[in-house]
C-alpha cells in the first residue's frame, strides 16, 4: 500500500492535537541531525506548521561516533530552548532523551542506571542496520530488571528479520515496544521497509509512532503520509504518543 498516490490532507488535519513527537535529531550539531542553532529552529517551525508543537528530542548516543552524555545533551537542549525563547517562538514544548544503541557501552551505562528516558521508565534503543547483538536478549532482559522499559526505533529498518516475521513476535514477547518511523510508510527507506512496516501495522505491533526528523528533506517528504486512509490506519497510535505529554 502507497500512501502518498492517495489524496492527501492538510498536515494540521493528520497530526493530532497533543501528538508527541517522541523520535527526532533536532538539537545542533550533536548528532547527525541539525547542524546548528538556525538548522533545529527552522525543522521546529516547519514541524509547527504540521502541527507538531511537543517534542521528546532524542539524539544519538553510539559509542565513540556520537560519545553523547546527560550534561551534553541537557546543555544543547538549553541552547535550544534560549534560542527559541530569543526568536518568540512560545508555543512549543521540547525536552531531550536519546537513542541508544545496544551495545556494549549502553551495557555499562545501563549499570549507572542513569539514561535519559522518554518519560518515567521508557528508554528508547535501536541496533546495527547491519546485524543484531549477539546478546540481544540478554540486553532486554537487563533493560528490564534495571526496570526501564525498552522502545524498539524503527523496527521495520531491521532487514535482517525481514524474511521472518516471527523475529518480530519473539521481540515483543521479550517485552520490546515498538516505534515506526513515520516515513517508512513511503518509499524512503525503500520498498521492503514500506512493505514490512505494513505488515507490522497490519499484525497491530507498533505501539507508538516517530518522525525521526534529521533534516528538512525529511519534512517534505513527511507530508506524503498525510491521507485519510493512512490516519485512519495510525491515529490510534498517534494517540498513544500522548502519554508522553
Amino acid at each position: 500500500m502507497i500512501f502518498f498516490k492517495q489524496k492527501q490532507i492538510n498536515p494540521v488535519d493528520f497530526f493530532i492535537e497533543d501528538f508527541v513527537d517522541i523520535h527526532s535529531h533536532l538539537l545542533p550539531g550533536i548528532d547527525d541531525g541539525a547542524k546548528d542553532l538556525d538548522h533545529s529552529v527552522s525543522l521546529i517551525l516547519k514541524m509547527k506548521s504540521y502541527g507538531i508543537k511537543n517534542f521528546i528530542t532524542t539524539p544519538h548516543i553510539l559509542g565513540d561516533l556520537y560519545p553523547n552524555t546527560p550534561k551534553i545533551i541537557t546543555s544543547k537542549l538549553k541552547d535550544l530552548k534560549t534560542e527559541l525563547n530569543k526568536r518568540n517562538i512560545k508555543d512549543i514544548s521540547i525536552r531531550a532523551a536519546a537513542e541508544y544503541m545496544m551495545d556494549e557501552k549502553f551495557s555499562e551505562l545501563l549499570q549507572g542506571k542513569n539514561l535519559l528516558t522518554l518519560k518515567d521508565n521508557y528508554i528508547l534503543v535501536e541496533m546495527s542496520y547491519l546485524s543484531a547483538p549477539i546478546n540481544l536478549f540478554d540486553i532486554l532482559f537487563e533493560i528490564q530488571l534495571k526496570e526501564y522499559k525498552p522502545v524498539l526505533a524503527h523496527p521495520e529498518r531491521y532487514i535482517f528479520y525481514h524474511n521472518n516475521i516471527n523475529n518480530y513476535n519473539k521481540l515483543k514477547t521479550a517485552g520490546c515496544l515498538f516505534q515506526l518511523n513515520l516515513l517508512s510508510l513511503t518509499e524512503h527507506y525503500g520498498k521492503n521497509v514500506q512493505k514490512i512496516s505494513n505488515k507490522l501495522l497490519d499484525q497491530n505491533m507498533y505501539d507508538f509512532v516517530g518522525t525521526d526528523t534529521h533534516h528538512i528533506n525529511h519534512l517534505n517528504m513527511l507530508k506524503n503520509i498525510c491521507t485519510k486512509k493512512a490516519l485512519k490506519k495510525i491515529e490510534h497510535l498517534l494517540h498513544n504518543n500522548k502519554k508522553f505529554i
